[in-house]
C-alpha cells in the first residue's frame, strides 16, 4: 500500500507537469487532464492489485484514434507519449519524495510501465497493419477499376472499328468484282494490298474483342469431340508458307495424348495453339526449329512447344501472358507479325491463356533467359483437360451413338490410321 500512498503524494505535481509538457501551446490541456487522471487512476489500481491490465482501457482509447497523417508517417504517438510520461514520473518522484521512497515507487511501477509500452507497441502495430491492409485493398480496387476501364475501352473501340472495316471490306469486294469483269491488272494488285490490310486489321479487332470477352468472363466454348493430332496437322499446313519464308522447320511428334478422343472447343484450341506457334516463329531466327511434343498426365494432356529462339528473361516470363505485354523497344516494332521479332499488339498469348484457362487448363513457359546470340530457346507447356465426355447434356446425347461407334483397332481406343500426325 505504500506505493499507492506515494503515488497519491506526487499526483498533483505529476498531473501539472505532464499536462503542461505534453500540451504546451495548445488548447487541449483541460480535456487531456481528464484523460491523464484516468491514466493515473488506472496506475494506482495496477499498483494496488498488481495487475497492469487496469491501464488497458485508456491505452485502447489512445491507440485507437491515430490520424491518417500519423499512420502515413508511421509515427508511434502513444509510445512516444508513454516514454515522456515515464520520464516525467521519474523526475517528479525524485523531486517530491525522499531518495528511498522514490526508489521504492519507481521499482514498483516500472513493470507496469513496461507492460503499458509493450501493449501500446502491439496495438499500434496492429493499427498500422490494418491501415496498410486497407491501403492495399484500396489500391487493388483501383487497379481492378482501371483494368475494367481498359477492357471496356478495348471492347467499345473494337466494335467501333469493326463497322467501318466491314464497309471497306464490302466496297473492296465490289471493286474487285468490277476489276474481274473489266480487267485491270494494276488495280487488281492494289486491291490485293487493300485486302491484306483489311485481313490484318480484322485480326487485330477480333483479338481485341476476344480480350474483352475473356476479361469479362464471357468467352463461351463450343465443346466438340476432337483429336489433337488433327489440329496439329491443320496448323502445320496453315503455317507452311510462313515456315518456308523463314526457312524454319516445324517438327510435329506423335505422342499418346495426341490420339486421344477428347471434348474441347476445336476452333478456340486451334487459335490458342496458333498463337503459341506464331510467337515461336516470331522469336526464332531464320533456319530455326520448332517442335510440338507432349505427354499424358492424370486428367490432362500436356502439349509442349519448344523453339530454338532467343528465349525469354525470367522477369518477363509472366509478363508475356498479360495484355499488351510487349517485350523489347517499341521504336523497333515491325509491322510483320511473323518476321523475326516482328509486330503485334501483344494480345496473342493473353488470349491463349484465357482460352486454355476457360477449358480448365493452364499454360506457362520455361526459358534459361534471353540471348540473341546463343539462342537458349523457350518451352511452352499447355495443360488441356482430357475430357472423355461433353459437359453439355445435349451434346452428350448427340454424340452418344458416335462415341459407341468409334473405331478401336487392336482393341485400343485410337482413331483411324489416316489421322496420325504428319
Amino acid at each position: 500500500m505504500k506505493a499507492k500512498e506515494l503515488l497519491a503524494e506526487i499526483r498533483p505535481s505529476w498531473l501539472q507537469r505532464v499536462s503542461y509538457s505534453l500540451t504546451r501551446g495548445t488548447n487541449l490541456r483541460g480535456v487531456f487532464i481528464q484523460q491523464l487522471e484516468r491514466f493515473f487512476d488506472g496506475l494506482e489500481q495496477a499498483v494496488t492489485t498488481g495487475n497492469p491490465a487496469w491501464l488497458d482501457s485508456i491505452l485502447y482509447e489512445w491507440t485507437g484514434s491515430p490520424t491518417l497523417t500519423d499512420l502515413q508517417q508511421q509515427k508511434n504517438n502513444v509510445a512516444d507519449l508513454l516514454n515522456k510520461i515515464i520520464s516525467i514520473t521519474n523526475d517528479v518522484a525524485i523531486e517530491n519524495l525522499s531518495e528511498q521512497d522514490a526508489l521504492d515507487l519507481l521499482t514498483t511501477i516500472t513493470p507496469i510501465y513496461t507492460y503499458a509500452l509493450e501493449k501500446t507497441a502491439r496495438l499500434e502495430m496492429e493499427a498500422r497493419v490494418l491501415y496498410i491492409s486497407n491501403e492495399l485493398i484500396e489500391m487493388q480496387q483501383k487497379l481492378e477499376r482501371l483494368d475494367r476501364s481498359k477492357s471496356n475501352f478495348i471492347s467499345v473501340a473494337a466494335h467501333e472499328l469493326k463497322t467501318p472495316l466491314t464497309l471497306i471490306e464490302g466496297y473492296a469486294a465490289m471493286m474487285r468484282d468490277l476489276v474481274t469483269q473489266n480487267g485491270s491488272g494494276q488495280i487488281d494488285t492494289l486491291l490485293s494490298g487493300v485486302n491484306t490490310g483489311i485481313w490484318r486489321l480484322r485480326q487485330i479487332i477480333d483479338d481485341m474483342i476476344d480480350v474483352s470477352l475473356i476479361d469479362n468472363h464471357l468467352l463461351s466454348l463450343n465443346m466438340q469431340p476432337l483429336w489433337l493430332s488433327h489440329l496439329f496437322d491443320l496448323l502445320k499446313r496453315d503455317l507452311n508458307d510462313i515456315l518456308r519464308e523463314r526457312q524454319q522447320i516445324l517438327d510435329v511428334r506423335a505422342f499418346p495424348g495426341s490420339e486421344l478422343w477428347i471434348y474441347a472447343d476445336s476452333e478456340r484450341l486451334y487459335q490458342a495453339l496458333y498463337n503459341v506457334l506464331t510467337n515461336a516463329i516470331k522469336y526464332t531466327p531464320d533456319k530455326g526449329r520448332i517442335s510440338i511434343d507432349g505427354r499424358t498426365l492424370p486428367g490432362f494432356i500436356e502439349v509442349i512447344v519448344t523453339d530454338t529462339g532467343i528465349g525469354i528473361s525470367p522477369e518477363n516470363q509472366a509478363a508475356i501472358f498479360e495484355k499488351f505485354g510487349q517485350l523489347g523497344r517499341a521504336n523497333l516494332h515491325s509491322s510483320g507479325k511473323t518476321k523475326f521479332k516482328g509486330g503485334g499488339p501483344g494480345l496473342g498469348l493473353p488470349i491463349t491463356r484465357g482460352i486454355i484457362e476457360a477449358h480448365g487448363g493452364t499454360i506457362w513457359v520455361e526459358s534459361d533467359g534471353c540471348d540473341e546470340e546463343k539462342c537458349p530457346g523457350s518451352t511452352f507447356h499447355i495443360l488441356i483437360p482430357a475430357r472423355s465426355e461433353p459437359t453439355d447434356p445435349k451434346v452428350a446425347k448427340l454424340f452418344g451413338k458416335l462415341e459407341k461407334a468409334k473405331p478401336e483397332p487392336d482393341g485400343q481406343e485410337n482413331p483411324p490410321a489416316d489421322t496420325s500426325a504428319a
